[in-house]
């Protein structure tokens, strides 16, 4: 992926700073900044980014009440939390309340600017050891009685290809896009479209959202 669109969005002034820059230098375009949640979320509308950097603590409003207002305005937007915590709790409300991947700012430039690509491309992204926190989590709702609603019993669930299935369960088990290529010798592009098809016919809106999908249908096993 090329150039992407990036909001920043910390109440730290050299933080922010330093964040847009090392986006603009590695030739991304930085639509907006902000220290703000609520200004945040009515400069998004605005500016239409493909991804917000946000820090989970802001003045006003919490870094998951932005997230919620973001996708309320943007349901397609790609949300990139950069925050000093790592805790179990910290993450959980921010991928439950929409985002797609979770950095915590001890992360390395380059890792960084990795982190926003793969957002950018809709999978999720998170500081090594935090992505089976969230799949666990998954697992654990997937296993309580009862679903929310929405989630619908098997005998609402559109009909997938094999194909989409197969790429369908390896998203589950919490692969990368490029890991599902090498192990399906496709594409990568070709897996992207199998995700994004998958995602269309199951009315879903990102990768996080695909994989509990999967897991309460226990296709990660």
């Amino acid at each position: 992926m090329g150039m992407v669109r990036v909001m920043v969005v910390d109440d730290h002034p050299m933080w922010r700073e330093g964040v847009a820059r090392d986006l603009t230098e590695a030739g991304h375009q930085v639509v907006a900044t902000s220290g703000e949640g609520r200004q945040a979320i009515r400069v998004a509308a605005a500016t239409r980014p493909d991804v917000v950097v946000l820090d989970l603590q802001l003045p006003d409003i919490s870094g998951v009440a932005v997230i919620q207002g973001m996708r309320a305005v943007l349901p397609e937007v790609r949300v990139l939390m950069l925050s000093a915590s790592g805790e179990q709790q910290s993450v959980l409300d921010a991928m439950k309340a929409g985002a797609t991947g979770y950095l915590v700012k001890s992360a390395a430039p380059a890792e960084f600017l990795d982190a926003v690509r793969r957002t950018a491309a809709g999978e999720p992204v998170f500081t090594p050891g935090l992505a089976g926190l969230v799949l666990g989590e998954y697992r654990r709702l997937a296993a309580a009685p009862g679903r929310a609603a929405g989630d619908g019993g098997d005998d609402a669930a559109p009909r997938l290809t094999e194909r989409e299935t197969e790429v369908l369960r390896l998203v589950a088990k919490g692969l990368s896009y490029k890991q599902i290529a090498g192990r399906l010798g496709l594409s990568h592009r070709t897996v992207q479209n199998h995700v994004q098809n998958t995602l269309g016919k199951l009315q879903l809106h990102n990768r996080v959202e695909l994989t509990r999908y999967a897991i309460e249908r226990g296709l990660d096993a």
